[in-house]
């Protein structure tokens, strides 16, 4: 009788270190990369089905580890791969903090959204799809869009009017009012798209610009009888919290482009605005007429995003647009327009 209590305390030892064992251990971190959170990352246990998603913030959680030794992976398009070993004990929460991924500079298989209305790789589209990426502008700076898009074969900005310097873009040839201009895929201003659709859209804020050169009225319409330019911009969650390019110039012309991401967790903002003036009315060669058009232009684009589950999105978008320009002889003033007295065309 006298040696059962000793078995019996030695049995329940060996049973609670035994549970102890078992007990599973817990993982815990966050992804950025470069520019902030990354979402919907797959984080996982090398040789096992154990793994997570990242939320919108880059946050994972992997729970019911077995403790030992592991390999936690990290691994999302367009990033270097991330490995890091671990060693696990029985019950252990381990947080890792923020793990950091690298851009991996590969050439990737593009993705176009303009010949199909949906997102298909550039190879499988039914029509040749012109991409513009921000390198292009980086290498070939330009104060504004309008300007950007003459850089792609068979695409011509044009100025149409050289007193009060308006102009519209013509593909293979085709007028202006044939081009369709589209933000994120929706068609902006109408016939006069070419004209104001890309003035005043932020360098800063542009993913890539898709450009399809040839009839497209099957699916956008008879405004897109000589081609398509669709400008696609960032995606809210993916943006830079703050972007600003400022341009000046000797004859005090000023351009700002301003962008912000706002927002977290499941809202996210994206605000875009573009001020342009120059109001300093020159007459270098002494013929009485400007040699160059005054121009104020504001430009406010506002996009919403709202991460929805299962990875699915939802966006909404508004723009507006206040442009005053004029040129002429160098006495007109407002007070003249309509009439015949001095020239000008505002």
């Amino acid at each position: 009788m006298r040696y059962r209590l000793p078995l019996f305390l030695s049995a329940l030892a060996f049973g609670l270190a035994q549970l102890g064992w078992a007990q599973p251990a817990t993982v815990s971190g966050r992804v950025l990369a470069p520019e902030g959170p990354l979402p919907y990352v797959n984080v996982a246990l090398a040789g096992s089905a154990q793994g997570a998603t990242t939320d919108v913030e880059g946050r994972f959680r992997i729970e019911t580890i077995a403790p030992g030794e592991h390999s936690l992976e990290v691994r999302f398009v367009g990033y270097k791969p991330y490995r890091n070993a671990l060693r696990l004990a029985a019950g252990q929460e381990l947080v890792l903090g923020d793990i950091r991924l690298e851009p991996e500079h590969l050439e990737l298989e593009e993705f176009v959204v303009t010949g199909t209305m949906r997102e298909v790789s550039r190879s499988a589209s039914p029509v040749p799809v012109e991409v513009i990426t921000p390198k292009l502008f980086q290498r070939n700076p330009g104060p504004a869009l309008f300007d950007a898009v003459g850089m792609v074969n068979g695409v011509r900005p044009q100025i149409n009017c050289g007193v009060c310097a308006t102009g519209d873009i013509h593909i293979n040839g085709m007028e202006g009012p044939y081009t369709m201009v589209l933000i994120d895929g929706m068609p902006i201003v109408s016939g006069l798209s070419t004209v104001y659709g890309l003035s005043g859209i932020p360098l800063g804020l542009v993913e890539r610009v898709e450009i399809v050169k040839g009839p497209g009225s099957a699916l956008y319409g008879s405004e897109a009888m000589g081609g398509i330019i669709n400008v696609i911009t960032k995606d809210p969650v993916l943006a830079p919290l703050v972007s600003v390019d400022a341009m000046a110039t000797s004859w005090e012309e000023y351009n700002l482009d301003l962008g912000i991401r706002t927002g977290k967790k499941k809202l996210r903002g994206l605000t875009g605005i573009n001020s342009f003036r120059y109001d300093s009315p020159r007459d270098e060669n002494g013929d009485g007429f400007t040699d160059l058009t005054l121009q104020k232009r504001l430009s406010v684009f506002q996009k919403l995003a709202v991460l929805r589950p299962e990875k699915r999105a939802a966006s909404l978008a508004a723009r507006y647009v206040y442009e005053d320009r004029w040129g002429g002889e160098m006495d007109w003033t407002p007070a003249f327009a309509g009439g015949d007295s001095i020239y000008g065309e505002t």
